[in-house]
């Protein structure tokens, strides 16, 4: 093998790595932000790739597919898989956003949105609160760190041009996008508990008091009770991120598995 010929297999691996660093800064949660300029994440892309070539280069010789059309089809499978770790990251937060529109819909702010900067969308009040504070909790726990690592192991579980997807791969996206419910229905259910038994019990004064006006009365104290619980919660929901990420985790590594 000449030299030329050695260079051109090391750019090839090289663009298939840049492919799939890539797909990390499409979707996942802080590195996918899109208050993150396009430019940014494409030189932060590329830095990743050129410290992680050495390593990844060393596990092992990679074969060029030997066609345009082959090699096209290798870059849109290394940009599925750095496009999965950020997908099962990106499920974690949106059962966040879910418990918080679920809590909005409770307390009485289902009318009431603001316009979120990571995503450009608008999002319930609570929602976003509790997606920002959840964010802050991801960087100050180093979970950005994780999904880097998450990355760099995906070298090593799925190398280079060895992608041979299971069909379970479907199944189990099924069931991490399923839990997004689950886990949002756990994190707003202290709150919608409450806010039930304050109907119940504004339904029993309804009837034993009928010239009080329940609406005047209720508005404002299912938002009391709503916020005063929700502000109860917020030590529990930091402990509850911290099984969530750990879930996270472990949810990438089962999707890689399903890869090799």
């Amino acid at each position: 093998m000449d030299y030329f010929t050695l260079m051109q297999d090391h750019a090839a691996v090289f663009l298939l790595m840049l492919t799939r660093v890539s797909g990390i800064f499409i979707i996942s949660p802080f590195f996918g932000s899109i208050n993150v300029p396009v430019y940014i994440r494409a030189a932060a892309s590329f830095v990743f790739t050129v410290v992680l070539f050495p390593v990844v280069d060393g596990l092992g010789t990679v074969q060029t597919p030997p066609s345009v059309l082959a090699y096209s089809v290798a870059v849109l499978e290394e940009l599925f898989i750095g496009w999965l770790i950020g997908f099962v990251a990106y499920v974690a937060f949106s059962a966040i956003q879910m418990a918080g529109k679920i809590m909005d819909m409770q307390v009485g702010f289902a009318i009431v949105n603001v316009m979120d900067p990571t995503s450009g969308q608008q999002m319930p009040l609570i929602g976003s609160f509790l997606y920002n504070l959840g964010i802050i909790i991801f960087l100050a726990t180093n979970g950005h760190h994780m999904i880097i690592a998450s990355l760099v192991e995906s070298f090593r579980a799925v190398p280079i041009l060895t992608m041979q997807p299971s069909l379970s791969l479907p199944v189990i996206l099924t069931d991490f996008v399923a839990g997004t419910f689950v886990t949002g229905m756990k994190i707003a259910m202290p709150v919608t508990f409450a806010i039930l038994l304050t109907n119940v019990g504004l339904g029993i004064l309804a009837r034993t008091m009928p010239q009080m006006n329940i609406f005047v009365v209720g508005i404002p104290l299912q938002l009391i009770i709503g916020v005063g619980v929700l502000s109860m919660l917020l030590p529990f929901y930091v402990l509850f991120l911290d099984v969530l990420f750990n879930e996270m985790y472990g949810n990438i590594s089962i999707a890689l598995r399903a890869l090799q």
